[in-house]
């Protein structure tokens, strides 16, 4: 479907273009910059929200809105846009959580100018990254996000954070780098010199390149995914990182990498995915046992919710390696379920550690009695994460199991073995989730001197960005067709592609990508 005016052009350029003003608008208190920010963030959520409700046709696979300029003609890069099944419901997740993360900002009094300024920028990217249809154009996209998440967690974050951005910066350039040889590969080992991802389709690749190609984008993506065991930046940035920061890291930058894998891997590369598969579906299961046991021997709060994010992403990468709608559409949904528990536990945990002061959690208990309200929120959260059924955790877990159950691609004994491992970190997060309840909220608060600090429970405006996300954890676990509907007929035809070795339905077709 097609529009006459270039929506996704203005929903990419809109944030960034209205974050330039920031460091001239009069403010001393960092007031109007607040209430500036909060405005922009909206009127692009409702941006986003017109323009896919007025344009975007669910029921096709195809790109959709597509734009296409010659940008940097001598470079070969396209200014190339456009939006599908898989792009569209994250980009909705970005576009509320970033939201969601300005109201939680609301007191940051630490240059205030620079703070939203780069939450801005970083909102401007995540949409960008996930509308780029060329490969050059998504490399800028997936660097300019970059930059604004190091600045955030160095200047903004606690004692180690310089640290924590130092090695979260390196391992994601790195991961940039092998993101950037990919498409370098697939440009010039084709017959058509291309890097839109429409005409990369349409070439005929030898198994090595596909397979070579394929290798450098699970590395660039497992490290933003996080791919064990490329993880170990996660619980360092996590740990240090203020609140908000932490839920757009959770959130939406984990799910780039999720991304990543099924547009480039997955749909631009089907055949090699058929080889790799099972390598993700035992990578996916390590990641499950080990951030589930990792988690379980934290003792600071936002390490351990760190931790349970390797291990819930690693049921995207089994989802993934299903090679069915099924599964594929429950890796979909796990991201965006992920993106929502884990935002609102990041929201939760900073309100926790401004009336408390510490993260420790053997300094920490009963709670419960003065905090009440949080206790609602962080248990449902918490049920959520464990996969109680009613919340979103629940369908997104059953839909990638139940996927990789009924795959057609593995024997029966390595399905077992898969599903059962899975099984077992499923019980793993109920025992570190159910371990978090009670050291933070039961027992006693006086041996701990915290009664005194703990002051008022949430506020208004943080009782609203956890209801937000609490009541869409809710209504996808009772309703999963909300998420689902936006992104079925999409993953049909991608496995559809995948089951007959050709391009999937978004892209023209070749009646051979492979030269035999």
């Amino acid at each position: 479907m097609t529009a006459d005016f270039p929506w996704l052009t203005l929903l990419f350029l809109f944030p960034l273009i209205a974050a330039i003003p920031i460091p001239w608008i009069p403010d001393k208190e960092g007031k109007t910059i607040r209430w500036y920010t909060l405005g922009v963030a909206l009127s692009e959520f409702t941006l986003i929200t017109y323009t896919f409700w007025h344009f975007y046709n669910p029921r096709s696979p195809n790109l959709q809105l597509v734009e296409s300029y010659s940008w940097l003609p001598q470079l070969g890069m396209h200014w190339s846009l456009a939006v599908d099944g898989l792009s569209l419901p994250l980009i909705l997740l970005s576009a509320l959580i970033t939201t969601l993360a300005i109201l939680a900002s609301w007191r940051v009094n630490r240059k205030p100018r620079l703070y939203f300024f780069l939450l801005l920028v970083i909102y401007s990217a995540q949409v960008g990254v996930f509308l780029a249809q060329d490969l050059l154009l998504f490399f800028l996209m997936w660097e300019l996000e970059l930059v604004p998440a190091y600045l955030l967690l160095s200047i903004w974050g606690g004692e180690k954070c310089r640290y924590a951005a130092t090695k979260f910066i390196l391992y994601t350039a790195v991961g940039s780098l092998f993101i950037l040889v990919a498409a370098f590969i697939l440009a010039f080992a084709g017959e058509r010199t291309s890097f839109e991802l429409s005409q990369l389709a349409l070439n005929n690749y030898s198994h090595s390149v596909q397979n070579l190609a394929y290798v450098a984008f699970l590395i660039g993506f497992g490290v933003k995914l996080p791919l064990f065991p490329l993880h170990t930046w996660l619980p360092d940035a996590h740990s240090e990182a203020p609140a908000p920061v932490s839920a757009i890291l959770a959130g939406v930058l984990l799910k780039m990498g999720g991304y990543g894998l099924l547009r480039m891997n997955v749909e631009l590369l089907p055949n090699a995915h058929e080889n790799f598969a099972p390598i993700l579906a035992i990578l996916g299961v390590i990641g499950i046992i080990y951030g589930s046991l990792a988690a379980w021997a934290q003792t600071n709060l936002k390490r351990r919710i760190a931790y349970s994010s390797v291990a819930q992403m690693g049921f995207v990468l089994v989802g993934i390696a299903s090679v069915s709608t099924l599964g594929i559409s429950g890796a979909l949904l796990q991201m965006i379920s992920h993106g929502l528990i884990a935002a609102l536990l990041f929201f939760l945990v900073g309100a926790l550690y401004e009336r408390t002061q510490t993260l420790q959690l053997d300094r920490m208990g009963g709670l419960g009695q003065h905090l009440p309200v949080t206790f609602t929120f962080f248990t449902t959260g918490s049920m959520a994460a464990l996969a109680l059924p009613g919340l979103s955790g629940f369908v997104a877990e059953l839909m990638v199991l139940l996927g990789f159950t009924a795959s057609d691609s593995y024997a029966t004994a390595f399905k077992t073995i898969i599903i059962l491992m899975a099984a077992a970190g499923i019980i793993l997060s109920a025992i570190y989730s159910l371990t978090n309840l009670r050291q933070i909220f039961f027992g006693s608060a006086h041996g701990h001197g915290l009664t005194d600090k703990i002051g008022i429970d949430l506020r208004p405006r943080e009782g609203f960005v956890a209801a937000c996300l609490l009541l869409l954890i809710l209504g996808i676990g009772l309703y999963p067709q909300l998420a689902t509907d936006i992104f079925e007929t999409k993953v049909t035809a991608m496995t559809s592609g995948i089951n007959q070795t050709q391009v999937i339905a978004s892209f023209p077709r070749a009646s051979d990508r492979v030269n035999q």
